[in-house]
C-alpha cells in the first residue's frame, strides 16, 4: 500500500509533464493521421505553396485557439471586461496584467509549436509547400548543378508526388534538400523553444519575491484549493438543485440557503499577485481573513437575462 502511495504520489507531482507528454503523443498521432489520410499534394505550381501551408499552419492556428478558449485564466481575467475596463489593470497595474497575458499566450502556444515541429520533422506539408514556390532564389537553390535547370523548375512542383520527368537520383536528391530543410526548420523551433522556455524560467525564478520551497508550497495550495472549490460547488449546487425541486414538488416555502454575495464573488475571482505586506496565497484566502469583509448573505441569487442560461 505504501509502494502504491509513492507512486501516486510521484505521477501527481509529475502531471504537468505528464500531460505535455500526452499532448506530445496526439500531436504526433494527429500529424500522422493528416499525412496519411487527408494530405494530397496537388502538384501544381498554383497550389503547392498554398496547400502545404494550410495544412502546416492551419492546425497550429486551431491549437492555439483552442488553448486560448481552454484557458481558465483568461476568462478569469477577461469576464466582465466589457462593464469594468479596470479589471484588466486593477489598481493600475498594467505590468502586471501584462505579464499574466504574456503567460496565458505562452501557454497557448505550447500545442502548435508542438505541431510544427512534428510536421517540420515529419516534412511531407514542407516539401509540397516550398516545391509549389516560384521564386527564382528558391529555384535556384534546388536547381543549380542540374544537367536541364529549365525541365527542373518546371517539373520542381511535381517531385512530392513522384510522377516528375526528372531522373530518379535528381528526384530522390531534390526530396531529400526538401527534407533536410524542414527538419533543420524543426529542430531549430525545437531549440528555439526549449532555449526560450528555460531563460524565461530562469527569469521568472530570479524575480520570484518567495524562496523555492514557498513556491512550491503555494504552487501545491493553489491545486489543492481549486480541487476542492471544484468538489464543494459540486456538493453545493447539487444541495441547491435537491433544495429547488423540493420545494417545486412539494408545494412548499424553500428552505433558506445562504449564498455569498455578488461583491464576495467579485473579489474572490480577481486575479492574484503576491505581496510581501500580505501574507495570502490566494483571494479567496485574502477574502475570508480580512477583518472588514462583508458576509451579507444573498438568499435569493438572480441573474440578469443577458446571464441567464437555459436548459436544452
Amino acid at each position: 500500500m505504501d509502494n502504491f502511495q509513492t507512486v501516486l504520489r510521484f505521477f501527481m507531482n509529475q502531471k504537468t509533464t505528464i500531460g505535455y507528454s500526452f499532448m506530445a503523443l496526439l500531436t504526433i498521432g494527429g500529424e500522422r493521421v493528416f499525412s496519411m489520410v487527408s494530405f494530397q499534394c496537388p502538384c501544381n505550381h498554383e497550389q503547392n505553396f498554398s496547400y502545404g501551408l494550410t495544412f502546416l499552419l492551419g492546425p497550429a492556428a486551431v491549437l492555439f485557439v483552442l488553448g486560448l478558449f481552454f484557458s481558465s485564466r483568461l476568462w478569469r481575467l477577461y469576464t466582465g471586461c466589457c462593464l469594468n475596463p479596470m479589471k484588466l489593470c486593477p489598481r493600475g497595474n498594467c505590468l502586471g496584467c501584462f505579464r499574466v497575458l504574456l503567460s496565458i499566450i505562452t501557454g497557448a502556444c505550447v500545442a502548435p509549436v508542438m505541431w510544427l515541429c512534428v510536421a517540420l520533422l515529419n516534412g511531407t506539408f514542407y516539401e509540397c509547400a516550398i516545391s509549389g514556390l516560384d521564386d527564382n532564389l528558391v529555384v535556384n537553390l534546388f536547381c543549380k548543378n542540374k544537367t536541364l535547370p529549365d525541365k527542373c523548375r518546371e517539373q520542381l512542383a511535381l517531385v512530392p508526388c513522384g510522377n516528375s520527368k526528372l531522373s530518379s537520383d535528381e528526384r530522390m536528391k531534390l526530396l531529400l534538400m526538401f527534407r533536410a530543410q524542414s527538419q533543420i526548420l524543426g529542430w531549430s523551433f525545437i531549440i528555439v523553444a526549449a532555449i526560450v522556455g528555460l531563460l524565461g524560467t530562469c527569469c521568472k525564478n530570479c524575480r520570484s519575491q518567495v524562496s523555492y520551497l514557498q513556491l512550491t508550497f503555494w504552487k501545491r495550495y493553489i491545486e489543492k484549493e481549486k480541487e476542492r472549490f471544484d468538489a464543494f460547488t459540486v456538493d453545493y449546487a447539487t444541495k441547491l438543485a435537491e433544495r429547488n425541486l423540493q420545494s417545486f414538488f412539494e408545494n412548499k416555502e424553500p428552505d433558506p440557503m445562504p449564498f455569498p454575495n455578488h461583491k464576495a464573488w467579485e473579489e474572490i475571482s480577481a486575479y492574484y499577485t503576491f505581496s510581501r505586506s500580505e501574507q495570502y496565497y490566494s483571494t479567496l484566502q485574502r477574502y475570508v481573513e480580512r477583518a472588514d469583509r462583508d458576509f451579507t448573505p444573498e438568499n435569493r441569487p438572480v441573474l440578469d437575462m443577458e446571464h441567464g442560461i437555459e436548459m436544452s
